[in-house]
């Protein structure tokens, strides 16, 4: 099969929402090309830092790319990919220039080879993210999560999604109940089982997100305390968990702020990530609001997550 890679030149604020964008479209990895990492000081000792060549970076801007296969639809998708960017501007967020550009790429040039850049990522005190083809051996406390970037969203290394796993290392306590809005790859319902959680729920809106979260938890052999529903956000959830856990956008943050309140027990917590800098102090004040006190905010790069505990 021949593939068309996509191309979209936007801004660094935009990427997890163009992502999303894509992700919705079916496409099943992406790659970011953001110039500002050659700027960056990266003082989190987390993660793992390639050798990076300029010239393959936009002058101004992050270019996004994913791939799509050449069937009969392809111009459909592409034009449903366009308007569904356009219409983020109605959430405020600034999608730069959007400029949108198509190639040819054949699977042989692609399909594997990409697996090079990926290598097992320690990402907290405890967890390292494991590609299912590494050979790994831990150390006697260390946490592995397989994943399958292939059929996942992603890695599991991006900032929002390290910063969401040091929470939940932060604040699960064994025999815990856990609620993932927006579970994705799932790695994160993966993580709170790992630590010790009893239950486990894990919500995507998208169908794709839940086969792909259903895979990887089985991946990782906690199918029988996580279990993954297609919902929208906190929709219809009425009992009350120890931690809700949330990675998506600030807009979407605020929007439920008052739902999540009601989803957490008296005491619990609220870890809300995916939180562009610029947008802390709208989050943080939407929390409170909510019944929240943000005991802790966490930062990477340019991104924040909260640790807020409902007081009453």
């Amino acid at each position: 099969m021949n593939w068309t890679e996509i191309s979209i030149l936007t801004t660094n604020e935009a990427v997890e929402p163009v992502s999303h964008v894509l992700y919705e479209a079916g496409v099943t990895g992406i790659a970011i090309e953001d110039p500002a990492d050659f700027l960056r000081v990266r003082e989190n000792r987390f993660g793992e830092i390639y050798e990076l060549n300029p010239d393959d970076f936009p002058a101004e801007g992050v270019v996004i790319k994913a791939y799509l296969p050449n069937t009969d639809n392809l111009n459909e998708t592409v034009d449903e990919i366009k308007q569904n960017i356009s219409k983020l501007t109605e959430f405020q967020i600034d999608i730069g220039e959007n400029k949108v550009t198509l190639s040819d790429v054949k699977e042989e040039d692609w399909a594997t080879s990409w697996k090079k850049y990926y290598h097992p990522v320690k990402v907290s005190d405890r967890f390292t993210i494991v590609p299912t083809w590494e050979d790994y051996t831990p150390e006697s406390d260390e946490l592995i999560i397989e994943l399958d970037p292939g059929m996942a969203f992603g890695t599991g290394t991006h900032p929002t999604t390290v910063m969401c796993i040091q929470a939940l290392e932060k604040t699960v306590k064994k025999g815990d109940s856990i609620v993932d809005v927006g579970t994705g790859s799932g790695v994160l319902s993966i993580a709170a089982a790992l630590l010790g959680a009893k239950e486990v729920k894990a919500l995507d809106l998208d169908a794709v997100a839940v086969e792909a979260a259903r895979q990887n938890i089985s991946l990782n052999h906690v199918d029988e305390i996580v279990m993954v529903e297609q919902n929208d956000l906190l929709n219809g959830i009425t009992e009350q968990a120890d931690i809700v856990v949330a990675n998506i956008l600030a807009e979407v943050i605020i929007s439920f702020s008052d739902d999540a309140a009601r989803a957490v027990k008296k005491g619990g917590y609220f870890i809300a990530s995916g939180i562009i800098e610029q947008k802390t102090e709208v989050v943080k004040a939407a929390l409170q609001k909510a019944g929240f006190m943000v005991e802790e905010t966490i930062r990477m790069e340019d991104w924040a997550a909260f640790i807020a505990r409902r007081l009453n």
